[in-house]
């Protein structure tokens, strides 16, 4: 009888501690898995297949990361690439080795704060963000026309760069843009996430994904009153079936860029919020500044 009792907590015991290791190897595997980035080897790769020169450098600055990579002249007009919640730089790699926009561009395409390998999981609000990009497009002192490009949580985040510093910019581009306050409803499990230790169950670039969608409709009330500020070319691209931001966005965004040089739409019928992927060669045809096919 002793024996078999020893045998049972014997049992236990080591359950306990496989589920101890389960936990502690979930919990790093958080860490390390659904990172969303390329790794230096993977962009040198992805660029040697197409005998692309490209830059893949870090920008420091006030205790803050930002991580971009670049191709093209930079005897060109800039494209300046923003990707949404969550990703990379690497949302946009096809468009960086596109012979036609490559003849006609500088590209650069950024991993936003708290993504990639700019302070990776250290999420940042709008404006602390557009603060941290600001200072780096400042840094490089562009000779040529800037273009921002900004798609999903990446549209709102263009127009917080160009109401900062509306002389700075030539044109904006915003494929599937979440700007409308009214067309976000936070969920309330996102709070109950963020908290410790809840938070660290979130793998990856999930968590600051997680942290600034929380936040996304109070900047945005914040940025509403601002809008009047952008007065550069507006190009707004958009799915009619998008379900992550709705189609109702491109009237808000008509109704607010009141300043904007020059306003243009491209609807694109039953079309969901992947345009950048799904819809290549449209969004490349709006980057060309030319007529678009469907």
């Amino acid at each position: 009888m002793k024996k078999m009792n020893f045998i049972v907590v014997r049992f236990v015991f080591k359950k306990r501690y496989i589920v101890i290791l389960g936990i502690v190897l979930y919990l790093f595997l958080c860490q390390a898995c659904m990172t969303m980035r390329f790794t230096p080897k993977e962009t040198t790769s992805f660029f040697s297949k197409s005998h692309t020169m490209y830059q893949d450098t870090t920008f420091q600055s006030g205790g803050f990361k930002l991580h971009y990579v670049a191709t093209g002249s930079d005897l060109n007009p800039v494209l300046f690439f923003v990707h949404g919640s969550p990703g990379s730089w690497n949302a946009f790699k096809e468009y960086l080795v596109d012979p036609d926009l490559l003849k006609k561009y500088r590209m650069i395409a950024i991993d936003r704060p708290g993504f990639g390998y700019s302070d990776f999981g250290d999420a940042q609000n709008l404006a602390t963000q557009s603060q941290f990009i600001s200072t780096f497009i400042k840094s490089q002192n562009f000779k040529k026309p800037v273009t921002l490009v900004g798609h999903s949580l990446g549209g709102p985040l263009v127009a917080q760069l160009a109401v900062d510093h509306p002389e700075w910019y030539h044109r904006m581009v915003v494929l599937a843009g979440s700007l409308d306050p009214k067309a976000e409803k936070p969920e309330k499990w996102r709070t109950v996430i963020k908290t410790i230790p809840l938070r660290y169950l979130i793998p990856g670039a999930l968590r600051p994904s997680n942290d600034e969608l929380w936040w996304l409709k109070k900047d945005l009330v914040t940025l509403e009153n601002q809008l009047y500020k952008i007065d550069c070319e507006v190009t707004i691209v958009h799915g009619t079936k998008d379900v992550l931001v709705p189609y109702s966005n491109v009237d808000y965004m008509k109704e607010k860029f009141v300043n904007a040089k020059k306003l243009t739409v491209k609807t694109i019928p039953e079309v969901n919020h992947f345009i950048p992927w799904s819809h290549y060669d449209i969004v490349k045809n709006v980057l060309l500044d030319e007529e678009t096919k469907n």
